[in-house]
């Protein structure tokens, strides 16, 4: 499982940054899902991170366990063009 701040753990990132202002909220949904829209991203070169909602659940291999995917503000357009918009090419 991934983490949302890799950065902060390496002494990159000062531990008061707030977060919020360069991640926003994607898709929250079953982690089968959840895993599988942040392999896409980052296909597209986009780097999504996800985590479980309930972070002190048991990890248990529940393909239904809550997740929630982040996109870097900057990317959050672009990611929503390629997944939520409307296709044209289709009938």
């Amino acid at each position: 499982m991934r983490t949302i701040f890799p950065l902060e753990n390496e002494g990159l990132l000062d531990s008061n940054t707030d977060f919020s202002a360069m991640v926003k909220l994607f898709y929250t949904g079953p982690v089968v899902n959840a895993e599988l829209l942040v392999m896409m991203l980052e296909k597209h070169g986009l780097a999504a991170t996800q985590n479980f909602v309930d972070a002190t659940a048991p990890d248990d291999g529940d393909l239904s366990r809550p997740a929630e995917v982040f996109v870097p503000e900057a990317d959050c357009d672009r990611a929503c063009q390629l997944f939520y918009a409307e296709r044209e090419d289709e009938l």
